[in-house]
């Protein structure tokens, strides 16, 4: 029988291949991300949005999904943007990696970027702007370099933004115009901030040609001189000259030698100005054809009279920002033509009659942020007026005549005052009124103030007020879609929303209610409902049989509901009835610590569902997961945060078996799930998790929001440490599989064991000396080693009077050659087998005295077989055979290799008793003298057999 080692290495690896399939799972790409979130968003492969905000990062991660859209890398720690940090983004669009601290960028690093129209590279500390830094972003909108260090910007640095049209450089420490103009030249530029820099001057001429530049932006300069001498800016439209001028004594100046060269400006903002009043009417006198917007917030008082006169004349204007003036009455007396006007943060106004009389064409009135203590009367006459604005003034009641004549009012903003009476003929008049807001008063009654007049109202605000019953307030209000009653103390809501049929978005949170009870039954349009932070508590009635009337049976439209912070402790099964149209539940906080199978029952197309925050550590998810979820199987979203769930096998429906399908986790009972927030539980890091993590890791639709920064809070010698970092392979071993496995294993290797020792045990045990001498060989020619003997005697120690008695008289003292004999030469202390290997090397030849004896030693037969090894390495006659006695074949069988030398090649046998020894001694003479150089037949042996 032949023995195949290809068998026994095709065994073994087959072996191994069964014990390792066990724990093999096909990679894909995960959705969890290491340092970084995927927001929360619809449609999350087309818009997909990362977030990597405030993680301390010091370079940007590198699992960053190639079909991101938006990403956010801003503040961090961040030096440099490296070539291939941005590799393969090429779907990119918006790239914010502001407050960092970045100095450097790579030529190229945004080279693949092709699809990149927003860049923000705000507060980092890049000098200057140079080489390729912008390669390959050729289809760039939006560049923002603010608050660096930038000094100089190149040709080449700008160069490939040929479709940039916004470029903001504020609050750098550019000095000097012409280096801007590498942007002031790039053909698709509209708008270009350059506030807060070092500019003392600013000269077109520096520009050289005209640029496409329709908003500019060098405020917050020291300038000495604003000079327009040539036709560079053709299609400008809005400048910013505020806080401009010389810090110390002096006034900027003004030199526009032609006004056809600003001939399409028609926003200008000159707010706090250091330029002489003169020069300022000259420059509002050359821009009086085409001013609409005029900013002169924050001028000394003598300034402003001037510039208001001035302004009145200007046919085109329509509207004017005086914040921050102390304007008074004669001020304002001659001008006739503002349409919008705003009066804000001014203390010592003063409101002419016949300023707003002359006023014919105004629209839109801001007196916000003043001290008006009731409605003016002034504003009666202003009967073209459609936007007031009066919040965040001190006003503390409203009168039936206050807005007398204010038929076409739209919008009106009385916010933040202290209004706390509200006559019932206030609004009378308002029929075209569309948003009301009075949120933030001191209002505890509205005395029937909505019954009248307000049959075009769509939006109403009245949170944060001191309403307690709203019994009928709103029932003529037949065109109100959005009421806000919010941050109220409403105890009382009978028949309150009976006659709002076309209401869609009702906020009643923070308002102590206790029940709801049937008030929203007749809300059939309504499609987002907000009863959180109320006290809508349950007790658990199921053992009484008591029956509980589910308070949105009607709202079959309702598509958001958020009911969070209640005190109940019991959530009726039935408790969602009639909501079939639902979209998102949000029930943090709930105080339930229960789900009943049939919850969401009534709740087909819920996507998303939020019970974060409630105490589930007692609920038994194992029984009725399964249909509870299985209930809501087009669920998106859910959100299972700081539940104290120490796991979160329960959602995955999963056979526990080895061979499942691609073997893979899968989450059948929530198949439509890409978002899962489950932060803040106390996991457990063993085996009950295993499933989840295994899951976390691989899959590539769900994203669970903030995976890798879980913490274990068991056992308690893995508290703190992260529960994807937990090993999950030995919990997925089937130990009856293993044992197979192992005891089959053991068989197999015994039963090996057994045939290799009763067949192939000579064979083995020869393979490991040959390599044994094949080791040594090795290193002996790589050392270039001399022979230290002329020939080794391989021997039995039975043989030792022959060979002390006829061998070693003849050979050391008749032909003087060196030999080597273990029971002399031997090194004492060093081990055999070395010692046989160094004999045997370093030795021209070995002479092996063959006898019955020779053959039954252990020792004999290495000796042997290592020589024989460097036989047929070396090529070389080193090997002589010396018989002492006639021995069979059949006893030459355990040295297969010894018996094919002997059957084919010659060998010397010592004379027997009685015959002449001397040709014998001369044939291994001549042996023991043959050349160390390769036989030119392939010898395998020196000398011939004697006669």
């Amino acid at each position: 029988m032949k023995f195949n080692t290809t068998v026994v290495c095709s065994l073994g690896f087959s072996l191994c291949f069964l014990l390792c399939c066990r724990f093999f799972v096909n990679r894909v790409n995960s959705y969890v991300l290491t340092n970084c979130t995927i927001e929360n968003t619809r449609n999350i492969t087309i818009n997909m949005k990362v977030l990597c905000s405030q993680r301390n990062l010091e370079s940007i991660p590198n699992d960053i999904p190639s079909k991101v859209r938006f990403l956010d890398i801003s503040y961090n720690y961040i030096s440099k943007i490296k070539i291939f940090d941005l590799k393969f983004l090429t779907t990119l669009k918006v790239l914010n990696m502001c407050s960092n601290i970045i100095s450097h960028i790579d030529d190229g690093a945004f080279s693949d970027l092709v699809a990149l129209q927003v860049l923000n590279l705000d507060e980092n500390k890049l000098t200057c702007l140079s080489g390729h830094m912008f390669q390959g972003l050729g289809n760039l909108l939006v560049l923002t370099l603010s608050e660096n260090y930038i000094t100089t910007i190149t040709r080449s640095s700008v160069q490939s933004l040929y479709s940039l049209k916004e470029a903001v450089l504020k609050i750098n420490r550019l000095r000097d115009i012409e280096h801007v103009t590498p942007i002031f030249h790039l053909p698709n530029l509209q708008t270009l901030d350059i506030s807060g820099n070092l500019f003392d001057s600013f000269q077109s001429s520096k520009i050289s040609k005209s640029t496409s530049v329709r908003r500019l932006d060098v405020s917050y300069n020291t300038l000495k001189i604003f000079s327009i001498t040539d036709n560079v800016f053709p299609d400008l439209q809005t400048l910013h000259l505020s806080y401009c001028g010389p810090h110390e004594n002096g006034s900027m100046d003004w030199d526009i030698p032609d006004s056809h060269f600003l001939r399409n400006v028609s926003d200008l903002h000159l707010s706090h100005i250091h330029m002489s009043a003169e020069m300022m009417s000259m420059v509002l006198r050359s821009l009086n054809s085409s001013l609409v917007n005029l900013t002169l917030n924050d001028q000394v008082e003598y300034k402003l009279k001037t510039l208001v006169d001035e302004a009145c004349h200007i046919p085109t204007l329509r509207t004017v920002h005086l914040k921050e003036n102390n304007i008074s009455k004669d001020m304002l007396q001659s001008c006739t033509q503002v349409t919008e006007m705003d009066l804000s943060d001014s203390d010592t106004i003063e409101l002419s009659e016949l300023f707003f009389r002359s006023m014919k064409y105004l629209r839109i009135l801001s007196l916000r942020s003043n001290r008006l203590r009731s409605i003016p009367n002034v504003l009666k006459n202003l009967a073209t007026l459609e936007v007031l604005n009066l919040s965040g003034n001190m006003i503390s009641r409203l009168d039936c005549l206050d807005l007398d004549n204010l038929t076409r009012l739209t919008e009106l903003y009385l916010q933040i005052n202290y209004i706390s009476i509200i006559e019932e003929c206030f609004f009378q008049d308002m029929g075209a009124l569309n948003i009301l807001y009075l949120y933030n008063n001191k209002i505890f009654t509205l005395n029937g103030a909505f019954k009248k007049g307000l049959v075009n109202l769509e939006s109403l605000n009245l949170k944060h007020n001191y309403l307690r019953s709203i019994e009928g307030e709103f029932e003529n209000l037949p065109s109100l879609k959005h009421l806000d009653l919010s941050f109220n103390d409403i105890y009382l809501m009978k028949g309150a929303f009976e006659d709002l049929a076309t209401l869609t978005t009702l906020d009643l949170s923070s308002c102590g209610i206790l029940d709801l009870g049937k008030s929203l039954t007749a809300l059939n349009a309504l499609k987002t409902l907000n009863v959180s932070h109320n006290s809508m508590g349950f007790e658990d009635f199921r053992e009484n049989n008591i029956q509980i009337n589910p308070p949105f049976s009607n709202l079959s439209s309702l598509e958001h509901l958020v009911m969070d912070y209640q005190s109940t402790f019991y959530l009726p099964s039935d408790y969602l009835q009639g909501l079939k149209s639902l979209l998102t539940l949000s029930a943090q906080n709930f105080h339930f610590n229960s789900l009943d199978p049939e919850t969401f029952a009534h709740t087909p197309n819920l996507i998303s569902l939020d019970i974060s925050k409630n105490d589930l550590s007692k609920n038994d998810f194992t029984e009725h997961s399964l249909k509870l979820f299985k209930l809501i199987p087009n669920l998106e979203k859910l959100y299972m945060s700081e539940c104290g769930l120490p796991s979160l096998d329960f959602i995955f429906l999963v056979e526990r078996n080895i061979f499942k399908k691609d073997n893979e986790v899968s989450l059948s009972s929530l198949p439509a799930l890409t978002f899962l927030d489950v932060q803040g539980n106390p996991f457990s890091c063993d085996c009950s998790n295993a499933f989840f993590i295994q899951w976390a890791k691989s899959n590539s639709q769900t994203q669970v929001v903030e995976a890798y920064q879980y913490l274990c809070k068991y056992p308690k010698d893995l508290k703190g440490s992260k529960l994807l970092d937990l090993d999950t392979r030995p919990c997925f071993v089937d130990s009856g599989f293993f044992y197979y496995i192992s005891t089959a294993s053991l068989v197999i290797l015994t039963l090996l064991g057994a045939f290799i020792y009763h067949l192939l045990r000579w064979q083995v045990v020869y393979a490991y000396y040959l390599f044994q001498a094949y080791l040594y060989d090795a290193k002996r020619k790589k050392h270039c080693v001399p022979y230290q003997f002329d020939a080794f005697i391989s021997y039995n120690a039975h043989d030792e009077p022959w060979v002390k008695g006829e061998l070693l008289p003849e050979l050391e003292e008749g032909q003087g050659w060196k030999l080597c004999l273990h029971h002399r030469d031997f090194q004492p202390g060093k081990s055999i087998i070395d010692n046989i290997t160094d004999a045997i090397y370093g030795s021209r030849k070995t002479i092996s005295v063959i006898s019955h004896r020779y053959l039954e030693s252990e020792w004999c037969s290495r000796e042997i077989q290592m020589a024989s090894f460097r036989l047929f390495d070396e090529q070389k006659d080193v090997l002589i055979l010396v018989f002492l006695e006639e021995i069979p074949d059949q006893q030459l069988s355990p040295y297969h290799r010894m018996r094919r030398l002997v059957k084919k090649s010659t060998y010397l046998s010592w004379p027997k008793a009685g015959d002449h020894t001397g040709v014998f001694w001369h044939k291994l003479r001549m042996a023991l003298e043959t050349k160390d150089c390769p036989a030119e037949e392939n010898p395998i042996l020196t000398g011939v057999e004697m006669p």
